[in-house]
């Protein structure tokens, strides 16, 4: 139950029957939301404000008709018209109670929506370069790009998790060469390891299990034969390690996609830069030098095969070879997205890290060349995460060896904390995960203070069955009490925060945006917390009382309500509810 949906529904309806003119476009503009300033009243709407201008009426008199159809609705206390033609709505105690109730009847799918009508949508999160474990900077990726995932498998849509893989770039020879010195150092020579190759200790066993296959044959081979050999092993081992330190964040995907796919003769880069060239979206031609820079290494002034991305809103055309012949990064995206477009996606999410900002627009680019404009792609940013503990800030390096690893976070603060702290703040803003702080047990700590809410309310429970041994306290029992005992103030601001629950995760989901599903459990975790401690200072707020069981009996299912949806949002970002906190 959708409170906010079903208004909207019912305000549009009058809307249309005051002025059966008004088209549809105009009523899917309408808004309803819970006003800015709570003693305005339950849920406020522009609806007047939209209409009025194309119908040619003054605001304050369309919502004035429109106030007027909502007299004597029995959902409805009072109708106010205020500011420029704003509608505030008050709304009945039998709402709120129909609220309590279908939270009861949901269960799980209270929240749940279709609003995405089984529509496909790709997410590729993570898409590491495979040259060693991942770091903390890819774990934020990791995380929203989960969460983002099961967000919109929660609203309705048909998502794919997918990780791109890295492996047709230089660094892959780069780190095979690190993993022959470890072959050789497996075999027992003494090895240094030059600048510019990676030294950490991962890949020890990697050189071994070389060693293990190979013995000693690799030595006498020509470096291209060892390498070409070697390769497809240590690109093995290192997605293994990868999808290891995934797993222990709970973090899975349903599509491994190759680079290296994409390249070779009669790939899908040639394929795709031939239909370009049919399309007219590529030209021989010379780029301006980037506006602004001093560096211009990366820009030669010479002809080059471009791709036509300003017709499809980049700010500039881009190269698609390099003056050595060979393709460029955009030109494997290109293919790599059309790709996707012919696996049937017509929506797109990637999930990218902070030094990726100016990729935005050539994706968008892309993505509309490619699809003829059917198809849509939004580029989610992570900025940096900088690790704290001890007042220190953690430097790492993946190519010194000193890195602070997926793994490293994990087994320090654990799964939860590392999810939840990550998903605690706005993906484009930059933060600080401080360890000191997600192991404490205090409201200061957010992941607490949501889990907490939880395992306090199953504590209200056992209480329950402690001081009112044999009353029944069975989800049917619970379904049945009488909810119109709910009626305190307090009680009321606990139900109107359940109820804004559908639509904030619906907004999330259109939005993108899993921190919002965050900010919402902690305010609710905060709600609930209030409760309860003006309960230890009132007797007639505590949720159980002996001497009135069926009062009690409606606070529990109240409290049954909070802990549902708890569980609902926690799930969605990957979080579990604990029961109990030791």
């Amino acid at each position: 139950m959708d409170i906010f949906a079903l208004f909207s529904t019912r305000v549009a309806d009058a809307l249309k029957s005051l002025y059966p003119d008004v088209s549809a476009e105009l009523l899917a503009r309408i808004v309803v939301e819970p006003p800015r300033d709570a003693g305005h009243g339950d849920l406020s709407t522009n609806a007047a404000m939209v209409v009025a201008k194309p119908l040619g009426k003054n605001p304050r008199e369309v919502a004035t008709a429109l106030a007027a159809r909502f007299e004597g609705d029995a959902d409805v206390t009072s109708v106010e018209v205020a500011g420029p033609g704003f509608l505030n709505f008050r709304l009945a105690l039998p709402v709120w109670h129909e609220v309590l109730r279908a939270i009861a009847a949901e269960g799980a799918d209270y929240g749940r929506s279709n609003i995405g009508k089984g529509e496909r949508v790709n997410v590729e999160y993570v898409s590491a370069n495979p040259t060693g474990p991942m770091h903390v900077g890819h774990t934020r990726g990791a995380v929203f790009g989960d969460a983002l995932a099961s967000l919109m498998e929660y609203s309705g849509y048909d998502v794919t998790r997918e990780y791109y893989i890295n492996d047709a770039g230089g660094q892959v020879d780069v780190l095979t060469r690190s993993a022959l010195l470890r072959y050789r150092e497996a075999l027992g020579e003494t090895i240094d390891i030059p600048p510019g190759l990676y030294p950490g200790d991962y890949l020890i066993p990697v050189g071994k299990a070389l060693a293990d296959e190979f013995g000693a044959s690799l030595l006498d081979k020509p470096e291209d034969e060892a390498l070409a050999l070697a390769k497809d092993r240590v690109l093995a081992a290192m997605m293994e390690l990868i999808k290891a330190d995934l797993a222990k964040l709970g973090i899975r995907h349903e599509v491994f996609f190759s680079e290296r796919t994409l390249h070779g003769q009669g790939g899908d880069i040639d394929t795709t830069i031939d239909w370009l060239r049919e399309q007219g979206m590529v030209y021989q031609g010379r780029l301006e030098p980037p506006k602004g820079k001093t560096d211009l290494d990366d820009w030669e002034d010479r002809i080059q095969t471009l791709f036509r991305a300003t017709d499809y809103g980049d700010d500039v055309d881009r190269a698609l070879l390099k003056s050595d012949g060979s393709y460029t990064y955009f030109a494997a995206d290109i293919a790599y997205h059309r790709t996707k477009y012919m696996r049937g996606f017509k929506h797109m999410i990637n999930v990218l890290g902070a030094d990726h900002s100016g990729y935005v627009k050539r994706l968008q680019a892309a993505v509309k060349a490619v699809s003829h404009g059917e198809a849509d792609i939004d580029v989610k940013i992570c900025q940096l995460v900088r690790l704290m503990k001890n007042g220190e800030p953690f430097k790492m390096s993946k190519r010194s060896g000193d890195l602070v690893t997926v793994a490293d976070v994990v087994d320090e603060v654990g799964p939860d904390a590392t999810r939840f702290m990550l998903l605690f703040r706005r993906n484009d803003a930059a933060m600080d995960f401080d360890f000191d702080l997600v192991k404490e047990q205090t409201r200061d700590n957010p992941v607490f203070y949501v889990q907490y809410a939880h395992a306090r309310a199953c504590s209200v429970f056992r209480v329950a069955e402690r001081d009112m041994p044999g009353v029944d306290l069975s989800k049917a029992a619970l379904a049945a009490a009488e909810i119109e005992r709910i009626e305190t103030p307090d009680e009321l601001e606990l139900v109107r925060l359940l109820a804004a629950w559908p639509r904030v995760v619906a907004g999330a989901a259109a939005a993108h945006e899993p921190h919002r599903v965050a900010f919402y459990v902690h305010d609710l975790a905060a709600a609930f917390h209030g409760f309860w401690a003006k309960g230890k200072e009132s007797i007639g707020l505590r949720f159980v009382n002996a001497d009135d069981p069926m009062l009690t009996l409606a606070r529990l299912a109240l409290v049954d309500a909070v802990r549902q949806v708890l569980v609902n949002g926690l799930q969605i970002l990957g979080v579990t509810a604990p029961e109990e906190l030791s």
